[in-house]
């Protein structure tokens, strides 16, 4: 794989993350307004206050992002770890090893090439 195609490569990588990330930022302002509304709705039923039922929801919310984000870590390292097993390399140690192997072609182009003394 040449650098050219692997740049692109990585290109269309970030334009995916970017617009993952426009739509969690979508998610996010649908769920806060989703929030408020349950807010209301459980405090004129519950006998609290709005402030305190939404403090709730928020503290809720907290603790279930932070456990999806230990549990996608773990799988993360689980997946990794199995590749490892079965061999394969992460991308970047394969450009790094490509980026290597391109350095000793252009070293030994540059031995090749290197007129010879006679003796």
């Amino acid at each position: 794989m040449n650098v050219v195609a692997s740049a692109a490569g990585r290109a269309r990588m970030d334009e995916r993350v970017k617009q993952a990330g426009l739509a969690l930022v979508g998610v996010v302002a649908l769920t806060a307004e989703r929030a408020d509304e349950l807010a209301e709705s459980l405090a004129e039923r519950g006998g609290m206050t709005q402030e305190e039922v939404r403090a709730w929801i928020d503290e809720a919310t907290s603790r279930w992002r932070g456990d999806a984000v230990r549990i996608g870590e773990r799988a993360g390292a689980t997946l990794h770890g199995a590749l490892r097993e079965l061999g394969l390399v992460t991308r970047d140690e394969w450009d790094e090893l490509e980026l290597r192997v391109a350095q000793l072609e252009h070293r030994l182009r540059l031995l090749e090439d290197r007129p010879r003394a006679v003796s």
